[in-house]
C-alpha cells in the first residue's frame, strides 16, 4: 500500500529523496501490521481510513524531523506510524460528531458502520498508537499525552464556542492550534527526539509544526468554505454582514420564540444584506434552493482573499521557525512544505 501525498515538498538532494521514499514505505508497512487485529471486522473497520487517507502530512514531518539526528534511529518509523494512527483515530470520532454525510469529500466513517463501531474503532487506532508508543519511552509517552489533551481541550473549545466578546475568528485560530496543530507539532517533536537530534532542535521542529498544522487546516478550509463545521471563510462572512457571534446560534434566535430563527433583514449591524442573505444560505441545507449559488458566489468574496492571507501569515510563521535549525535538505524540505500548503489547493481528505 503506497501513501497517496497530495502535499509533497520540494527535494533536490538525491540522497534525502531516497530516504524519504524508504521511510515512507516503512510507514506504510507499519500501519499494516497496527491495524491488523485477530478479529477480521476490526482489521476492515480499521483500514477503512487507513486506504483513504490523504496526504500523510505528519508522518513525513516525522521522517523529515529525524534528519537533523541519525534517521536510521530505530524509534523514527514506529514514531511516524503513532502520529498517523492518532490522526486516524481522531477522524473516527469526528466523523461521529459531524452532522453532515461526508468530511471534507471523504466518507464519514460511520457512513458504513453505526457510531458505537466508529468510535470504538478509533479507540483501538488509539489503543495501538499508545502500545507503540510505550516501546519509545515515557518522554515519548508524555509528549503524546500533552498534545491529546490539547486535542480534547481543542474539541470542547469549538464545541463551546468563544467567551462572550472574545473575537470569533481568533477563538477559531486558537480551536485550529489545539486540535490540528498540536498534533503536526508532536510530529516535528517526536521525529527529533527518537532521532537523538538537539532539544532546541525538536522545540523549533515543534514551532513549525504548529503553524504549519493551522496553515494546512486553513488551507482546506479555504478549498473547502462550506463544511459543515464554521471555517474560516464562514466567520467572516458574518464578520462582514455585521452578524455578531456565529459561533453562537443562540444568538440569531427570539428569544420570545427560540424555535424560530430570526429574520436577518430584521437584526441590527452594519453588514451589507446581501452578505446577510449569503450567510443564511450557506449555513443552511445543502439542499435548499440556492444553495449551490451561494457556494460560488462565497468563492469570487473578499473574505475568501482574507482567509488565504491568514494561511499564508500561518505557514509565514512556520518557516520563521526554521531560522536556528542548520541550512540542509532537510530544512529546504520543511521551507517548501509552507510554500506548499499558502498555494491555492484543491481539498484534501486529511484534516
Amino acid at each position: 500500500m503506497q501513501p497517496t501525498l497530495s502535499m509533497q515538498p520540494t527535494v533536490r538532494d538525491h540522497a534525502l529523496a531516497d530516504g524519504l521514499r524508504a521511510g515512507q514505505a516503512a510507514v506504510e508497512e507499519g500501519l499494516l501490521r497496527a491495524t491488523k487485529s485477530d478479529v477480521p471486522f476490526i482489521t476492515e473497520a480499521a483500514r477503512e481510513l487507513t486506504r483513504t487517507a490523504g496526504r500523510r502530512l505528519r508522518p513525513l514531518l516525522v521522517l523529515l524531523a529525524a534528519r537533523f539526528g541519525d534517521p536510521d534511529a530505530p524509534g523514527v518509523v514506529p514514531a511516524a506510524v503513532v502520529v498517523e494512527l492518532t490522526d486516524l483515530a481522531t477522524h473516527y470520532h469526528d466523523g461521529v460528531r459531524d452532522e453532515a454525510a461526508v468530511r471534507r469529500d471523504a466518507p464519514r466513517p460511520d457512513a458504513n458502520w453505526d457510531n458505537t463501531v466508529a468510535v470504538l474503532t478509533g479507540d483501538f487506532l488509539f489503543a495501538r498508537a499508545s502500545h507503540i508508543l510505550a516501546d519509545l519511552g515515557p518522554e515519548a509517552v508524555r509528549i503524546q499525552a500533552q498534545a491529546f489533551r490539547r486535542q480534547v481541550t481543542g474539541q470542547i473549545l469549538e464545541t463551546t464556542g468563544p467567551r462572550d466578546g472574545r473575537d470569533p475568528v481568533e477563538h477559531h485560530l486558537d480551536v485550529l492550534a489545539s486540535r490540528t496543530g498540536s498534533l503536526t507539532a508532536v510530529s516535528g517533536r517526536l521525529g527529533a527526539l527518537a532521532s537523538g537530534a538537539d532539544p532546541s532542535v525538536a522545540d523549533a521542529l515543534a514551532r513549525y509544526g504548529e503553524r504549519l498544522g493551522v496553515a494546512s487546516h486553513l488551507a482546506d478550509e479555504v478549498a473547502t468554505p462550506t463544511a459543515r463545521r464554521l471555517t474560516l471563510p464562514v466567520l467572516l462572512l458574518a464578520g462582514a454582514a455585521g452578524l455578531g457571534d456565529p459561533a453562537d446560534p443562540a444568538g440569531f434566535r427570539d428569544p420570545a420564540d427560540p424555535g424560530n430563527p430570526l429574520d436577518l433583514a430584521d437584526l441590527a449591524g452594519p453588514g451589507d444584506l446581501a452578505d446577510r442573505e449569503l450567510y443564511e444560505l450557506l449555513t443552511g441545507p445543502a439542499e435548499r434552493a440556492g444553495y449551490s449559488e451561494a457556494v460560488a458566489r462565497l468563492r469570487t468574496h473578499p473574505v475568501l482573499d482574507r482567509a488565504r492571507e491568514e494561511t499564508a501569515r500561518q505557514a509565514d510563521a512556520a518557516r520563521a521557525a526554521l531560522s536556528t535549525l542548520p541550512d540542509c535538505p532537510a530544512r529546504e524540505a520543511l521551507e517548501s512544505l509552507c510554500e506548499t500548503v499558502a498555494a491555492p489547493t484543491a481539498p484534501s481528505s486529511c484534516g
